[in-house]
């Protein structure tokens, strides 16, 4: 209880205690947090951070949870969100300077208000800018590490550190980021003059195509692996007869293979002892070994 109280009265954000985290991730999947926050500011991070260390907890970090696989067993120590309280959104010429839990679809809509377009591609994507940022999120060749100027980080002990997008190594789903485990804060992105009217009918055009394509009537990661140079992982699942696989209440989407799908009740387990049972029929038939696109969260 003293952890509870100490912890409580150092954030003007929310603290709850044994947050089941499948409520918070898009595969609806995950047990709960021993301690979860939803900071209210900046402040509030690097007090969690300092908190964290100081008491020797584990902590993890997660935005609007798009690309987590997280254990049924949940996660130990704390759990930072990086949602509500953290989604603020400043207009400067064609800069948007974006809060670390903001949601891209928001970006894209305030962005369009504002008649800026360039982050139209990533509509449709489930994630917050933090998370999307780290990972390089993006869609057929397009990238967001692209639009990138400037980053905020908050390091593992608590201080505040900008850095230019140049300096992040922004490569296909990657920056350095991944391995400092700095967390985003705000993000600085470079926007280029549209009407609003074109933006809107571009995000409509590839909206459309996802609906087309894309198994959205039940909860997923979205891909679950990252495409092997000049190749599709998608393609490779499909034609090593991977579509339709399933594992408990898990299965490979029919309609697109690099998609796993939570049919109802799908566990951690069943969806990575799928991921497991893909990519060796992958390495079986053409040799490949797929990276994942997704990130793993405590015990699997």
């Amino acid at each position: 209880m003293s952890l509870y109280l100490d912890l409580k009265a150092g954030i003007r954000g929310s603290l709850r205690t044994g947050e089941p985290l499948s409520k918070h991730t898009t595969w609806r999947i995950g047990g709960p947090a021993d301690y979860f926050v939803e900071p209210a500011g900046l402040e509030d991070v690097q007090f969690v951070v300092r908190f964290a260390a100081e008491r020797g907890l584990p902590l993890a970090v997660m935005g609007n949870g798009s690309n987590l696989l997280v254990s049924d067993a949940g996660l130990r120590g704390i759990l930072l969100k990086m949602g509500r309280g953290m989604e603020h959104i400043a207009i400067d010429g064609d800069v948007l300077l974006v809060q670390g839990g903001t949601k891209i679809s928001r970006i894209i809509n305030t962005a369009a208000d504002a008649n800026l377009g360039g982050l139209e591609f990533m509509a449709g994507i489930p994630a917050s800018v933090g998370g999307a940022v780290v990972m390089n999120a993006g869609v057929n060749g397009a990238s967001l590490g692209d639009r990138v100027v400037e980053v905020t980080l908050v390091d593992r002990e608590g201080k505040v550190h900008r850095r230019s997008g140049a300096e992040l190594g922004f490569q296909y789903r990657w920056s350095n980021l991944q391995a400092d485990g700095a967390i985003v804060a705000a993000v600085v992105f470079r926007c280029t003059p549209r009407n609003r009217p074109e933006i809107v009918r571009e995000v409509e055009r590839i909206l459309r195509r996802r609906r087309e394509t894309q198994p959205l009537e039940h909860p997923s990661a979205g891909c679950v692996f990252k495409n092997p140079p000049g190749d599709s992982a998608g393609r490779l699942i499909e034609a090593a007869g991977g579509k339709g696989l399933r594992v408990g209440n898990a299965e490979v989407s029919r309609k697109h293979a690099n998609f796993i799908l939570n049919l109802g009740g799908a566990t951690a387990q069943d969806v990575w002892a799928l991921i497991k049972q893909v990519r060796q029929l992958v390495k079986d038939k053409f040799g490949t070994e797929l990276g994942l696109e997704v990130n793993l969260m405590g015990d699997l």
